[in-house]
């Protein structure tokens, strides 16, 4: 699976959930946290072996922050940088890789 940013995760999504106020986009993303099936990250810096720069998921952020961050409407918009270091992002777990997506 290829690392996404909310917005591009936003733009996956079927209507009417793409289009959606980004309370019930979050309320839909922690019903998964909660199963144990994705959790949320912020995108870090990291540099490939050859030494080209990159970025990948970084630390998990705990439960108890993520209905702030993910009712921000901020967080579901590209970044007028384009840089996305700093922005959230999702992850697998173990458990949802079993899962047929």
């Amino acid at each position: 699976m290829e690392i996404d940013i909310l917005p591009g995760v936003r733009g996956d999504l079927e209507e009417p959930l793409a289009s959606g106020p980004c309370t019930e986009l979050a309320a839909f993303l922690l019903s998964f946290v909660d199963r144990g099936w994705i959790e949320v990250c912020r995108v870090i810096a990291w540099t490939a072996p050859d030494g080209s720069p990159g970025f990948q998921p970084g630390s998990v952020i705990p439960r108890g922050e993520l209905p702030v961050l993910l009712a921000d409407s901020d967080n579901w918009e590209y970044p007028d940088s384009g840089e996305w270091i700093g922005c959230l992002t999702l992850t697998l777990t173990e458990e949802g890789r079993k899962i047929p997506w």
